[in-house]
Parts: C-alpha cells; sequence; structure tokens
C-alpha cells in the first residue's frame, strides 16, 4: 500500500471500507456500528478518496465494488474473508460467525461473489452514498468519506 494510504489507516486500530451505495453493504456498515460498541473500527465508504486509494494500491477495481475490505491491524481482509476477520473482532455471540474463515477458499468464493454479483437486484441500491450524522461521522477515517 502507498505510504499515504498506510498513514491513514493507521490513525485507527481497524478499518471497514463498504459500499456506501450498496444497501447490503450499508447495513454491514450500520450492524457493525452498533455491535462494535469498543469503537475498534473506523470506517470509510469505497467511493471515497480513502476508498479509492486503498482499492488502487490493492489493485482491485475502483468503480465496482464486489468486495468491502476490513483491514485488522494493517492486514486487509477481502470478500468472506474480511466479514470473518470483523466477526472475530466482536463479542459472544458475533465471534462465532467468524468461524466461516475455516470453509474452505473455493466455497467461499462461490458463495461471496453469487451474492456480491446480484447484490443490487437482491437488497436494492441508494442512489446517492448515505450523510451519516455527526456522531456516526465521528467513526469514519480521515478521507473516509465523500467523493
Amino acid at each position: 500500500m502507498s505510504g499515504k494510504a498506510r498513514n491513514q489507516e493507521s490513525e485507527h486500530k481497524h478499518l471497514i471500507v463498504f459500499d456506501g451505495e450498496c444497501v447490503l453493504c450499508s447495513g454491514f456498515f450500520r450492524f457493525m456500528l452498533r455491535h462494535d460498541r469498543a469503537g475498534q473500527f473506523a470506517f470509510a465508504t469505497a467511493q471515497s478518496p480513502l476508498g479509492q486509494q486503498l482499492y488502487r494500491d490493492l489493485g482491485l477495481p475502483q468503480d465496482d465494488f464486489e468486495t468491502n475490505l476490513v483491514i485488522v491491524d494493517g492486514c486487509p481482509h477481502q470478500r468472506l474473508d474480511a466479514f470473518a476477520a470483523a466477526m472475530q473482532a466482536l463479542p459472544w455471540p458475533w465471534l462465532v460467525l467468524s468461524l466461516c474463515r475455516f470453509l474452505p477458499q473455493r466455497l467461499k468464493d462461490t458463495l461471496y461473489f453469487r451474492v456480491a454479483r446480484n447484490r443490487y437486484r437482491l437488497f436494492g441500491r441508494h442512489d446517492t452514498c448515505m450523510i451519516p450524522n455527526s456522531e456516526i461521522r465521528d467513526r469514519f477515517a480521515l478521507g473516509g468519506y465523500g467523493g
């Protein structure tokens, strides 16, 4: 990753980058806000300057966000492994969902991409990224909102 992106993400212990236009992805963001009571995670939309930089640094498309990114202790996770990494940081009972990381990679990718490629059709799409209130906005990483 670039030095700029690394410096921005190191301000927070963990970071979740999500598609701010995807109803399912935004739901995951709201779930994490509600259950990450320790405030371990900062957030960024994939459409934000920080999100775009991280996707670029990881060689991912910057206009078709088929994966959320979860960065834990500087290590980026994608697809179902991203979900597992996020769940592993939460308390019981959510911690048990992190066991999905032990599924065979081929099965994880098949399951993940089947949902990801159909997420707008199945769950809908916002016309624009959400506009967070000031309390929620405080949980966004520097450069993690807007775009």
